[in-house]
């Protein structure tokens, strides 16, 4: 005799699978979805993963004292500012 229908597995097992299976498809979708908006907001923010051993560098490594000197010469700061500057570098 031929037996139709869901199998050895029976109604509750293959309900089981289907829905572990829908489960899966759904959690996969959502992480997909969810990294890629992460790194699409970190994109447009300008942030970066951090790195390691990440050392700030200023350009032509020029020392601070030299930095906050070009600031004032270019007006971005006046003489109490800048003196500010040198005696917390001098500490």
């Amino acid at each position: 005799m031929m037996h139709y229908g869901y199998g050895n597995m029976g109604f509750l097992g293959g309900g089981i699978y289907m829905i572990l299976f829908w489960i899966v498809i759904i959690v996969g979708i959502v992480y997909l979805i969810s990294r890629s908006n992460i790194s699409f907001q970190n994109n447009q923010q300008g942030n970066h993963p951090p790195r390691s051993n990440y050392q700030p560098r200023s350009e032509d490594n020029k020392s601070p004292e030299e930095i906050a000197k070009e600031r004032f010469a270019k007006g971005e700061i006046d003489k109490e500012e800048l003196n500010e500057i040198l005696n917390e570098l001098k500490r």
